[in-house]
C-alpha cells in the first residue's frame, strides 16, 4: 500500500512545485507586466517611454509624447472576438445519449454562462492574452442562495493573471495540468477573521517571496493537484461495466464473487481525481475532494514557446513595441523642431514701423484690417516695406520617420489599413473582405486560442453538471435565442431524457445527466442577436419584393425582429396562418400519455353511466315490489269487508229482532269505517290485515 500523505508532505510538495513554476516563468511574467503596461500607455502614465529617458526629457522641458497606436491594433482582435463569440456545443458519443439530451446540456451551460456573466470573464482573459500573452478564468460551484443547500456552477473572472500558475501541461488550454495555484492577498485583519484558529504565517520559498507576508497583508494559496487512483474495470456477460471500488461500496461480498467469476471481464485502470487544499505558509487551513476530474482553471494564451527549459509567452503587443517607440520619438522630435522655430511672420526696418508699434506689437493676438508702416524716412528716402516670412516648417526627415514607423507597426502586426478600418485602394466588397481576411489570418491564433479555452470550459461543465446537480430539482435552461425553459433533473431515472405532456399539452422534460457520454466542440461566429438582425434584414427585403411572403411567413419575419411589440405582432400573424402552414409542433395531436388519460376518463364516465342505470333498475324493482304489497293489502281489506258481511248473514237467524237491529247498526258502522280498497287499514279499527277463516260459521 502507498504511504499516506501527511500535511507536511502536501505542503512540501506544494512549495516544490511552485518553485519550479516560479523559476520556469520568472522572465515571462516580468515581460507580461511590461507588455501590459506598454499596451495601456497614454500621455499621463508614460508607460511607452523608459523611465530614465522620460524623466530626462521632462527635466529638460522637451516634448515626450505618447501616441498609442498599439491599443488600436490590439482592439481590432479583441473586439472582433466580442462580436464573434465562440459557443459551446455538446453532442452525444454513445447509444446512452441523444441529441435532445445534448441540447439540454447546451441549455444548462448557456444558463451557467449567463448567470455567471461569463462573457466578462472570457473578454477579460482574451484582452490580457492579446495585450500581454496570458489570461485566466476559473470555474467553481457555490450555493445558489443563502436559503438553499442546492449548488450552482459559476464561471469567475480572474482580474490578476499573475496570481495564477499551472504546472505539468502540454495542451494550449492547460486541460492536462497536474497542479494549479491561485493566490489571494488578504489583510491580516481579514485573515484572522476568516481563519481564527490559524497563525498568519507567510509563504517563504525563495529570496523573492517576501511579498507572501507583508506588513499589512498575507498571501494564501489554493492548491489543486491531480492524483491517480488504481481501480479495476469489470464488465458482466451483458456488457455492462462498473468499477470494482463502486461494487465494494455497495456489497463487499459480491465484489469477491465477481472477482472469482471468470465470466466477468476485468482490467486494471487508473482513475484521475482532483484534490483541493487551502494553504497559508506551512499549514493547511482547509481541504476537500474536488468534484471534477480537471483542475478548474482555464488559461487563454497569445503565443507560447519553450526555449532552453524556459517558457517565452507573449501577446500582440511585443512585436510592435519598437515601432511604437519609434513613432513616439519621431512625433516628439518633430514637435520639438517646430517649437524651436521663431514666430516672426514679418521682417521690417525699425524706421518702417516707428510710431505704429501698437499695431505691430499686437499682430499675433488681434485681427487687424490693415498694418500701417512708414514708406519714407524724414529725409524722403524710401524705406523697404516689411516682408512676410515663411511660416515654421516640419523637417521632412521627421515626417518620413513617422510614416516608416507606422508602416513597420502594420508589418509587425500583420494588420494593414483595411484591417484597422482605414480606407484603402480596394473598392469592391470582395476586395475589401479579402484584405481584411489578411489581417484576420495574421491574428487568428488569438481567436483560436480563446475558442480552445471555451471548449475546455465546456468539458469541465459537462463533467461537473452530473456531480453538482445530483439531487432531484428544477433547473433553468437558456435557449440560443435567449428564451428560457425549465427542466427537471432526476439522477435516479434510467433514461437520459423522458418527455411527456401535461393536461395543458405542455411538454415536461425529465433529465438524468449521468446517462450517456458526451463530447464538446465550439462554434465560432456572430452572436445569435447579430444573426437574427441579419435574418430580419434578409426576410424583410424578400417580403418587400414579394408581398405574398407575409401571408405565409409573416410570423417568422416578426420573430426575427427586435423592435418593441414584434413578438405580439408575430403571435397575431401566426393566428392568421392556414392550418397547413403551422409548425409541426402545433399540428400534432395530443401525446400518447394525454390520449391514455382521455381514454381513462371515458371509461370512468361509462362506468358512472352504467352505475346510474343499475340504480334506476333497482329503484324500479323496489317500486314493483311495493305495488305487489299494495295489491295484497287491497285484497286483505276486501276480504275483511266480506268477512264482516258474512258474519251478519250467519248470525241473523239466531238473534231476536232487537239484537238483529243492533247487530245491523254495528255492522253498518264498521262497514262505513272500512278503508277504501287500496288504502292501508287504520290501526284504530283493530282490523287485522288478513282475517282467519276459523271461527266463522258457514
Amino acid at each position: 500500500m502507498a504511504k499516506k500523505e501527511t500535511d507536511d508532505d502536501i505542503v512540501k510538495e506544494c512549495h516544490r512545485i511552485f518553485a519550479l513554476c516560479e523559476d520556469r516563468e520568472a522572465n515571462t511574467r516580468k515581460r507580461w507586466k511590461e507588455d501590459l503596461r506598454f499596451a495601456n500607455g497614454d500621455p499621463d502614465n508614460g508607460y511607452q517611454w523608459e523611465d530614465s529617458r522620460r524623466s530626462q526629457r521632462e527635466l529638460e522641458k522637451r516634448p515626450c509624447l505618447t501616441i498609442n497606436k498599439v491599443k488600436q491594433h490590439n482592439r481590432q482582435i479583441t473586439n472582433d472576438a466580442r462580436q464573434n463569440k465562440p459557443s459551446v456545443k455538446v453532442y452525444p458519443v454513445d447509444d446512452g445519449a441523444d441529441k435532445k439530451t445534448a441540447e439540454i446540456f447546451n441549455g444548462i451551460i448557456r444558463h451557467i454562462e449567463a448567470n455567471s456573466s461569463a462573457d466578462t470573464a472570457y473578454d477579460t482573459a482574451c484582452e490580457f492574452a492579446v495585450d500581454a500573452g496570458l489570461g485566466y478564468w476559473r470555474i467553481t460551484p457555490d450555493y445558489a442562495d443563502d436559503q438553499s443547500f442546492d449548488q450552482d456552477i459559476y464561471i469567475k473572472t480572474v482580474r490578476n493573471p499573475l496570481n495564477v500558475y499551472l504546472y505539468g501541461y502540454t495542451e494550449v488550454d492547460g486541460s492536462d495540468s497536474t497542479h494549479g495555484f491561485v493566490f489571494d492577498d488578504l489583510s491580516k485583519t481579514e485573515y484572522e477573521s476568516r481563519y481564527p484558529d490559524y497563525e498568519p504565517i507567510g509563504w517563504t520559498t525563495s529570496p523573492d517571496s517576501s511579498a507572501w507576508l507583508g506588513e499589512e497583508t498575507i498571501r494564501i494559496c489554493e492548491y489543486f493537484k491531480i492524483v491517480e487512483e488504481r481501480d479495476t474495470l469489470i464488465a458482466d456477460p451483458d456488457g455492462q461495466t462498473m468499477k470494482l471500488s463502486e461494487i465494494k461500496e455497495q456489497d463487499p461480498e459480491m465484489a469477491k464473487v465477481i472477482m472469482s467469476d471468470e465470466t466477468f471481464k476485468k482490467r486494471k485502470i487508473s482513475v484521475k481525481k482532483c484534490k483541493w487544499y487551502l494553504i497559508a505558509g506551512k499549514q493547511i487551513n482547509d481541504r476537500r475532494d474536488w468534484l471534477g476530474k480537471y483542475i478548474p482553471i482555464v488559461r487563454v494564451i497569445g503565443e507560447e514557446v519553450e526555449i532552453d527549459g524556459k517558457v517565452d509567452r507573449k501577446g500582440h503587443t511585443r512585436a510592435m513595441k519598437d515601432a511604437q517607440r519609434m513613432y513616439n520619438f519621431w512625433t516628439s522630435a518633430a514637435v520639438e523642431f517646430v517649437a524651436l522655430q521663431g514666430k516672426q511672420p514679418y521682417l521690417a526696418e525699425a524706421a518702417a514701423i516707428q510710431g505704429y508699434e501698437k499695431f505691430w506689437d499686437n499682430l499675433n493676438s488681434t485681427n487687424l484690417p490693415y498694418l500701417p508702416f512708414n514708406g519714407r524716412d524724414s529725409e524722403g528716402n524710401q524705406i523697404a516695406m516689411p516682408q512676410r516670412q515663411n511660416p515654421p516648417v516640419m523637417a521632412q526627415a521627421y515626417i518620413q520617420g513617422m510614416q516608416i514607423a507606422a508602416e513597420e507597426m502594420k508589418m509587425a502586426s500583420g494588420q494593414y489599413d483595411a484591417s484597422i478600418g482605414a480606407k484603402s485602394n480596394e473598392t469592391s466588397g470582395i476586395a475589401i473582405t479579402a484584405r481584411q481576411r489578411q489581417g484576420d489570418n495574421a491574428t487568428f491564433h488569438f481567436t483560436d486560442n480563446k475558442a480552445k479555452a471555451i471548449c475546455f470550459t465546456g468539458k469541465i461543465l459537462v463533467d461537473l453538471i452530473p456531480k453538482v446537480f445530483d439531487t432531484p430539482r428544477i433547473i433553468r435552461m437558456l435557449g440560443e435565442d435567449g428564451g428560457d425553459e425549465m427542466v427537471k433533473v432526476d439522477p435516479e431515472q434510467k433514461e437520459s431524457l423522458t418527455e411527456s405532456r401535461d393536461l395543458n399539452n405542455q411538454i415536461q422534460k425529465i433529465f438524468n445527466p449521468n446517462v450517456g457520454r458526451f463530447d464538446v466542440t465550439v462554434a465560432v461566429g456572430p452572436s445569435y442577436s447579430t444573426r437574427r438582425q441579419e435574418a430580419f434584414t434578409a426576410l424583410n427585403d424578400m417580403a418587400t419584393r414579394n408581398p405574398q411572403l407575409l401571408q405565409v411567413a409573416g410570423d417568422l419575419i416578426m420573430k426575427a425582429a427586435d423592435f418593441p411589440m414584434a413578438d405580439k405582432l408575430s403571435e397575431r400573424l401566426e393566428k392568421t396562418l392556414a392550418p397547413g402552414l403551422k409548425d409541426d409542433d402545433e399540428k400534432q395531436g395530443p401525446s400518447p400519455e394525454v390520449v391514455q388519460m382521455q381514454e381513462q376518463l371515458k371509461q370512468l364516465s361509462e362506468a358512472l353511466t352504467n352505475a346510474g342505470a343499475e340504480v334506476d333498475k333497482l329503484e324500479a324493482e323496489r317500486n314493483d315490489k311495493a305495488a305487489d304489497i299494495e295489491v295484497k293489502r287491497v285484497s286483505a281489506n276486501t276480504s275483511a269487508y266480506e268477512a264482516v258481511t258474512r258474519r251478519l248473514v250467519a248470525l241473523g237467524p239466531l238473534l231476536n229482532p232487537e239484537e238483529v237491529k243492533s247487530l245491523a247498526n254495528e255492522t253498518k258502522r264498521e262497514a262505513m269505517e272500512q278503508p277504501d280498497p287500496g288504502q292501508p287499514p287504520s290501526e284504530s279499527m283493530g282490523i287485522p290485515e288478513q282475517l282467519p277463516d276459523e271461527g266463522i260459521p258457514s
